[in-house]
């Protein structure tokens, strides 16, 4: 499941921001509805790192020494104010830390629609590459036989099924083509994880709210 913008911004509807604290780049505010800890999440910050921390996980981030200034980078370059700009490949590689709470903490997770698309593009040109060698018999028993030996096996998890996909051999008889997954390892079956895409919605979304909150005060100022 795809986490998007307008799933986010239902989750956090009736959110509130409250200043717990406020010291320079020492930050540490609360985001929560007023009758539920339901998707509550808190952003603290110290020099040089953001911690989001909430029911979707834990996440530290490092880059600058006011991680504020590096989330508003993707929006400030962007003109449409009511999307949340998100840079997941970048934030991604600032991470110091995740959290996942009681299983092993990652901003990325196998995704079988990726795993399932690039060993179905691999059948389609087996098929098509086969239609003067292989009789319709053959073709149609060599993609039963990649449903059969490797996407059956989805449910298993991503070693056991990258296994099978390795494994995978196929061939008419012993003197014939024998068809396999080559260089199966050139392909990325990872996806950030619903979790993460949630924070990084989350980290935009609260800053947003900080500075528009934060505005009025800045203008008199000025």
């Amino acid at each position: 499941m795809t986490c998007s913008q307008q799933r986010f911004e239902r989750d956090v509807d009736e959110h509130k921001m409250t200043v717990l604290h406020e010291d320079g780049v020492y930050r540490h505010i609360r985001f929560r509805r007023p009758d539920s800890s339901s998707m509550h999440f808190d952003l603290i910050t110290y020099p040089g790192y953001l911690v989001y921390s909430g029911d979707m996980g834990c996440y530290v981030f490092s880059r600058l020494t006011d991680m504020f200034e590096f989330f508003r980078t993707d929006r400030l370059h962007r003109k449409d104010p009511s999307k949340l700009y998100i840079n997941r490949g970048y934030w991604s590689e600032k991470l110091q830390a995740v959290d996942g709470s009681r299983r092993n903490g990652s901003a990325t997770e196998f995704c079988e629609e990726k795993f399932t698309r690039v060993i179905n593009e691999y059948r389609v040109n087996w098929i098509r590459e086969g239609r003067d060698s292989l009789t319709k018999d053959q073709r149609r028993e060599l993609w039963e036989a990649v449903d059969d030996d490797v996407l059956r096996h989805l449910y298993e998890g991503e070693h056991s099924v990258y296994q099978k996909a390795n494994d995978f051999s196929w061939s008419v008889g012993c003197d014939t083509h024998h068809y396999h997954f080559a260089d199966l390892w050139e392909h990325d079956f990872s996806d950030y994880t619903f979790r993460f895409t949630w924070c990084c919605y989350a980290i935009a979304w609260a800053i947003r709210q900080y500075d528009e909150a934060k505005a009025p005060a800045e203008a008199e100022a000025a």
